[in-house]
């Protein structure tokens, strides 16, 4: 599985994979569902999990209305 995020960017629907595409700014966030492989975990795994709810957190600063 891989990642998922739509954003509405001037009114029109983006869908992105990589996070790091993401504009640095766009109107909302619509959509966001990092791919989450199936456990049990590594605590690398863990961390890198962990980091996703910063990264939305990041994402909806960035939403412009």
């Amino acid at each position: 599985m891989t990642h998922r995020f739509i954003i509405l960017l001037n009114g029109e629907l983006k869908t992105y994979n990589d996070y790091s595409a993401i504009p640095l700014s766009f109107d909302n966030v619509i959509e966001f569902s990092p791919s989450i492989p199936e456990g049990p975990h590594t605590e690398e795994q863990h961390t890198d999990l962990d980091g996703w709810n910063d990264k939305l957190k990041e994402l909806l600063k960035r939403e412009t209305k």
